[in-house]
């Protein structure tokens, strides 16, 4: 088995991500400033507490555990949660950093993670793509300094394998609204809100489209993408989703409400069709999520959003 550094191994996804890679046998470093919760699925990992935006100190724990491959998920993760100059800054510089490391200390496969953010969706001066449903071939519009990082994030790595590519192979993925599996069992989702209370009022899913991804099917295309990145092409970047949309309605239905001028754009997201496609990943990797709102969300809360629903 070969050893995996995760950055923001503590975080919503990052915790997914640490505990697949060490069910799965690999010796796993998480490399974050927070710790690991005591989970007996992350018994094992090792823990290093340093911040990424060091260049030094990035540099000397790369050297100290050379690292198979490196996951880069570290990031301010929740756009305008800082001003807007640092979320830029920093998230720009981490990545840069950890590419800039891994690149030199001879690892063989390094990741990044983008955002679907990228897109510029949610823009209050208005929005609309090329078409849906959305994938990597739609363009990007960023608004805002989190999706500008994010895009940069793409833009380093695409760089790095430019200069570095024929010795270490690079990719981008950009997942969707993380879903941990304690939200599944009611927990707040990230802005605070239960999955039966986004089901049940479409106006909170809508700003991010309706997406979301389980963070345990991220792990699983993370293994996947690890495994196959020495046998296609150099520095591509990938939509990971649930094959579903978190909506309860078709989308046909719900986006032109939400989103002004989607009516013929929106026509064909019939059924549980999702506004993003994860085509690409099928088809490239042969990876397909494996869990959805309708096969994970618990007894209890498939109640609470029956009784949301009908108030």
């Amino acid at each position: 088995m070969s050893t995996v550094l995760i950055t923001g191994g503590s975080g919503r996804l990052g915790r997914s991500v640490v505990a697949g890679f060490a069910a799965a046998g690999h010796t796993v470093v998480s490399v974050d400033r927070g710790a690991l919760p005591g989970d007996p699925a992350l018994a094992g990992v090792v823990q290093e507490s340093l911040d990424l935006l060091d260049a030094a100190a990035v540099n000397e724990v790369m050297a100290r555990h050379k690292p198979d491959a490196v996951i880069h998920l570290a990031a301010i993760a929740v756009p305008f949660s800082a001003p807007e100059d640092v979320i830029l800054k920093t998230n720009t510089m981490l990545a840069y950093n950890v590419f800039s490391a891994a690149t030199g200390n001879g690892v063989g496969r390094i990741v990044t993670a983008s955002s679907p953010t990228v897109l510029g969706y949610g823009n209050p001066a208005g929005w609309l793509p090329e078409s849906f449903p959305l994938d990597e071939n739609t363009t990007p519009k960023p608004w805002n300094a989190y999706a500008l990082s994010k895009l940069v994030a793409e833009q380093v790595m695409a760089m790095f394998a430019t200069a570095h590519g024929h010795k270490a192979r690079y990719a981008a993925f950009r997942p969707c609204y993380v879903i941990s599996p304690e939200e599944w069992d009611g927990a707040p989702t990230q802005q605070g809100h239960t999955l039966a209370e986004r089901l049940a009022d479409p106006a909170l899913s809508a700003p991010a489209l309706f997406n979301y991804v389980d963070a345990r099917d991220v792990a699983d295309f993370l293994a996947v993408l690890l495994e196959k990145m020495d046998s296609i092409d150099n520095a591509q970047t990938f939509f990971v989703g649930a094959a579903d949309a978190l909506a309860v309605e078709s989308l046909d239905k719900l986006m032109p409400a939400f989103l002004p001028g989607s009516d013929e754009l929106a026509a064909n997201l019939t059924g549980t069709s999702p506004a993003f496609s994860i085509a690409k990943a099928q088809k490239v990797l042969g990876w397909t999520p494996q869990r959805s709102w309708r096969t994970e969300l618990t007894d209890t809360n498939r109640a609470d959003l029956t009784s949301a629903a009908s108030h």
